[in-house]
């Protein structure tokens, strides 16, 4: 697995107010919160950040939509100076990368441990990732969609680095029903798509519908 800072940033104005929420790991037990200047900072016990909330936002940068929002470093560098003159630790990454990627299925072994679960080892172009899968159609060699740590589902739900019955898996090998693929089927199983597509290219979820309608 690289190491990389993650981000995932929301913002839900009806929901939260002008409230801009930066998560930058998962919970932990025994968190420190810090507070100062419409900014809360997250801890863990060692000071690390694990996320902030930056409140009345917009008097710091212009943000807009629902749900998950993707902020430029630009955006990026005016909150972290917040942080600073708030008097708090820690940042957000400058680093921006997909997190929904096309990979390469280049090998696949049965889990020790499970009787239906799969150990991928995943090519991106730039790097390779192993992945525990649980999917029926996911094979060697095959053409899959990629949810690496750091990205958040249509649902909600965020990838993070992990575990699945004691072996590591770092992303989740997705299907068109987990991404909201309109016309999605409910029948079990990954998202193949064209092997013309290269490995590490941004996963285009507008683009996908087409795939989805003719594997429908």
């Amino acid at each position: 697995m690289r190491e990389e800072l993650l981000l995932i940033t929301s913002y839900n104005q009806t929901a939260w107010g002008d409230t801009l929420i930066a998560v930058l790991a998962p919970d932990q037990a025994d968190e420190v919160v810090k507070s100062a200047e419409h900014i809360t900072g997250i801890y863990d016990q060692q000071g690390q950040p694990l996320g902030f909330n930056f409140f009345q936002v917009s008097d710091i940068v212009s943000v807009s939509g629902q749900g998950q929002v993707t902020l430029d470093a630009d955006a990026r560098r005016q909150l972290n100076a917040a942080i600073t003159a708030a008097g708090l630790p820690g940042a957000l990454p400058l680093e921006d990368t997909p997190k929904f990627v096309i990979g390469k299925i280049i090998d696949f072994k049965a889990h020790p441990k499970s009787d239906h679960l799969h150990i991928t080892k995943v090519d991106f172009g730039t790097h390779q990732e192993q992945i525990v899968c649980g999917a029926p159609n996911a094979a060697l060699g095959e053409t899959v969609v990629a949810a690496l740590p750091g990205a958040m589902m249509p649902d909600g739900k965020i990838i993070w680095p992990g575990e699945l019955m004691g072996v590591e898996s770092d992303g989740m090998l997705s299907s068109a029903k987990e991404l909201g693929i309109p016309g999605a089927s409910n029948k079990r199983g990954i998202l193949l798509m064209p092997d013309s597509i290269p490995a590490g290219t941004p996963f285009d979820f507008k683009k996908a519908e087409a795939v989805v309608a003719a594997q429908a």
